[in-house]
């Protein structure tokens, strides 16, 4: 059986593949490219796998990561882990498997703490963050760690909008994109990848909306949170340029927060990062827990990593 079919049977499966990881979601997310996975097997059961995302330019083919993919990186089944050997034992077989990429480069899960295989074969680490909130279980023990800013911000917006989850993909792109158009940023993705997204995120019951709109039905903000066993993700947001001051978009996040707490059940909220210093304030007034993660990656070829450089 090919690997990706293979791939396929094992996450309907294995307990915790995260959303990024799932074979239907790496479908609708391989634009420009295709997706493709290395597995480690034992007594024929798969037990650990590596799914990666694949580019060409011009001659080189390179492994980098789609769009709406947050992480990726190296799973293993639950009871393999924690025991180094038997973790290092995995990696490497992982390793020897991947084809001969120009360059590979790859977010892995903050679940992640163990790269150290992929150093003994001499690829390179940076650490990032994103901020996490546990313990959604206790709902009113989380709101009590919010900062008196957001507090404030709350009653703010409560008093000028309501939240909805019922205007649809289409608005909310357009809101998605005011928020890039605003920074004077190009929109990283077309509205027919955020619909493919969309749809199978929709298709696997593994997304929700959030509007906030005012009394003249004005959409002040949007949010897109999605989900698997483990996490609520706040995926993707935006807000209408000229509406910003109502707060609205903090209301949404606590709306998503509480979202994940009492209708999913789940325990964990992760604002899927921000390095970008504004951001990570507001991360941090909600309580969240700054959580690293691995971006790992190495270049193969001198002429790719040289042309890299040189990009603008």
């Amino acid at each position: 059986m090919p690997a990706k079919a293979r791939y396929r049977d094992f996450c309907r499966t294995a307990p915790d593949v995260p959303v990024f990881a799932q074979a239907w979601y790496l479908d609708a997310c391989a634009t420009g490219g295709d997706w493709d996975v290395v597995l480690a097997l034992e007594a024929d059961r798969v037990v650990a796998a590596l799914p990666y995302f694949y580019k060409r330019k011009g001659p080189f083919r390179y492994a980098t990561m789609p769009p709406f993919v947050k992480w990726l990186g190296p799973y293993a089944l639950p009871e393999f882990r924690g025991v180094l050997k038997k973790e290092h034992g995995l990696m490497e077989e992982l390793m020897k498997q991947l084809p001969d990429f120009a360059a590979f480069k790859q977010n892995f899960y903050p679940t992640i703490t163990n790269w150290l295989p992929f150093y003994w074969q001499n690829f390179r680490q940076t650490t990032y963050y994103t901020y996490r909130l546990n313990g959604l279980h206790n709902l009113p023990q989380v709101e009590a760690g919010i900062n008196r800013n957001i507090r404030r911000n709350l009653q703010k917006a409560r008093q000028q909008v309501r939240v909805v989850h019922n205007l649809g993909p289409e608005r909310f792109y357009q809101l998605n994109k005011m928020s890039f158009d605003r920074q004077g940023r190009a929109m990283p993705y077309s509205w027919a990848q955020f619909e493919r997204h969309d749809a199978a995120l929709a298709a696997n019951g593994a997304r929700q909306f959030f509007f906030a709109v005012d009394a003249q039905e004005q959409v002040h903000s949007a949010a897109y949170l999605i989900w698997d066993q483990q996490a609520a993700y706040y995926h993707l947001s935006g807000d209408d340029p000229a509406l910003r001051e109502s707060g609205a978009g903090i209301l949404l996040i606590w709306e998503a927060i509480r979202y994940a707490s009492e209708v999913l059940g789940l325990a964990c909220f992760d604002f899927e990062g921000s390095m970008l210093p504004a951001v990570e304030r507001i991360r941090v007034q909600f309580g969240a827990v700054q959580t690293p993660y691995f971006f790992v990656w190495k270049y193969n070829s001198r002429t790719f990593e040289l042309l890299e450089k040189l990009k603008p």
